[in-house]
């Protein structure tokens, strides 16, 4: 038989990982992306470092999105795998 356990300890974690991604951390990211977008534009900051900049943002900027939709999808199976534990009277 194969043990299933979701204590009150690991449904907080799970319920706070959701917050986390839901909420602070995937506005931050998206913030962070806004304000890289931003500075990439000529007409906003210019000059020969500002340059190498637009040069690598592109890449930093598919690389933010990946880390959210990631998260997103972290959130999503953590909680289906507590459901799933729940359903199956795993509770502590």
């Amino acid at each position: 038989m194969t043990r299933v356990l979701s204590t009150e300890a690991a449904r907080s974690s799970v319920h706070t990982m959701a917050s986390i991604i839901n909420g602070d951390l995937a506005e931050q990211i998206r913030r962070l992306d806004q304000e890289g977008t931003h500075l990439s534009q000529p007409d906003v900051w210019d000059g020969s470092l500002a340059a190498q900049f637009r040069g690598s943002w592109p890449a930093t900027s598919k690389s933010l999105r990946t880390v959210r939709t990631e998260l997103d999808q972290l959130r999503q199976r953590v909680e289906r795998i507590n459901a799933d534990i729940m359903a199956a009277g795993g509770n502590g």
